[in-house]
């Protein structure tokens, strides 16, 4: 059974996860810096084993399904390492996205029920072009969360 109280571990678990957030954004605003790359990516991976815990961390990243997310995210922060930050930013943007991606459902639930936001979500061209690109990812969240579009066709050009 999974625990949800927050305990200490878990609360500096998800400070480090945010902070880790925040280097890599600032990693990116300052032209791909790699120092705050690799600590926001340090800062990341320390903050997600604190919060959800060793065993599920190394179960999570060694998943069949998730091999190629995680073997791309560490060859994204291999590269932010020796310097090439870009491709690194690329392998591990495409890591997280396939890593994370049986949380996007969640995500979209979530995202629906934030006031004007979620108003703006569920407009006919945003939620087609959102289920485009969800498509071409290889991710079907939209029709699940959204619901399907009434009144519109839907033609995906790829």
């Amino acid at each position: 059974m999974v625990s949800f109280e927050m305990t200490d571990r878990k609360k500096i678990g998800l400070g480090l996860t945010g902070f880790g957030i925040f280097f890599s954004f600032l990693g990116i605003v300052f032209f791909f810096d790699k120092g705050f790359l690799a600590m926001g990516n340090i800062l990341f991976i320390s903050g997600v084993s604190l919060t959800i815990g060793p065993k599920s961390t190394m179960e999570f990243f060694m998943k069949r399904q998730n091999f190629k997310g995680t073997i791309s995210f560490g060859a994204g922060f291999f590269f932010v390492v020796i310097g090439w930050p870009v491709i690194g930013m690329i392998l591990e943007a495409y890591g997280f996205i396939v890593l994370f991606s049986g949380f996007w459902p969640t995500l979209a639930v979530f995202i629906q029920k934030i006031p004007f936001i979620g108003w703006v979500f569920q407009q006919p061209y945003v939620r087609s072009s959102l289920n485009c690109s969800m498509s071409v990812l290889g991710l079907d969240i939209m029709p699940a969360c959204i619901g399907t579009l009434e009144h519109t066709e839907l033609i995906c050009v790829i």
